[in-house]
């Protein structure tokens, strides 16, 4: 893993500078179903962090995990396909259980997911109305340099799920993949006008952000100070609100 240590002294150091004090944390796809270090971390400074877990739709007892989870903090649940077995979700009762299981208990699901499986997503989200689902880097569109029509079209449909919210973040990675990042401008402000503010929530993706050239404050400035067609209560929603009202709300 690189950096090959990233603890939670060490990404503060980085959010506290730009002025961010509340964290969502991302249970990693390396530790599989074992949340527990992210819960430790929750449990030490629960006013500064909540979580997004990951638990195996195939076990026994899947309510009662995800239950003893939210107990610990945790407020949503990353999905994360592999190949193409996002296309068989509304077919497998495991998996429809799950996202069902995490609507009843008031409980995101986080797809981190590529274009291709936006079909999929909206397949889901037909399926189980009123389920909160925030979909990760705008569904890596641009992840190859290109931010093709047709994909930001199949991300915008899903605007029509009045539950669903895009994560406008991981800059680093998309496009030309440089500081300032305005060749995004264009994609989040489709975005914008497909969602508006008060569904989208702005996200470092550390540790990747902090490396290779890349800052934590190139990715918050980009929302911050550098697109002219956001607001000042745009960039609230975009930056504090949209979270807050998914992940910090009292429960």
């Amino acid at each position: 893993m690189q950096p090959p240590s990233f603890t939670p002294e060490e990404l503060l150091a980085h959010c506290e500078p730009a002025g961010v004090d509340r964290v969502v944390l991302i249970q990693m796809i390396f530790y599989g179903f074992d949340n527990r270090y992210m819960l430790d971390v929750i449990a030490a400074r629960p006013k500064t962090f909540v979580g997004v877990g990951i638990v195996d739709p195939y076990a026994d007892g899947v309510a009662q995990t995800l239950q003893d989870l939210v107990r610990q903090g945790v407020r949503g649940l990353r999905i994360h396909p592999l190949h193409d077995e996002a296309k068989d979700w509304t077919n497998d009762a495991a998996m429809l259980k799950l996202w069902q299981t995490a609507r009843d208990q008031g409980v995101a699901i986080c797809p981190l997911i590529n274009p291709v499986d936006l079909p999929h997503v909206d397949a889901m989200c037909a399926k189980l109305p009123g389920l909160t689902v925030v979909v990760d880097h705008f569904a890596r569109i641009g992840l190859d340099g290109n931010v093709t029509q047709a994909q930001l079209e199949a991300l915008c449909r899903l605007a029509r799920y009045p539950d669903v919210y895009i994560k406008t973040s991981a800059f680093y990675a998309l496009g030309q993949r440089r500081a300032p990042h305005l060749d995004l401008a264009p994609l989040i402000r489709r975005v914008v006008d497909a969602f508006g503010p008060e569904r989208l929530m702005w996200g470092s993706d550390c540790p990747y952000q902090v490396q290779e050239g890349h800052t934590y404050q190139d990715s918050i400035t980009l929302i911050r100070d550098r697109l002219d067609f956001l607001s000042a209560g745009d960039r609230e929603a975009i930056l504090r609100g949209t979270a807050e009202s998914v992940f910090f709300a009292a429960r």
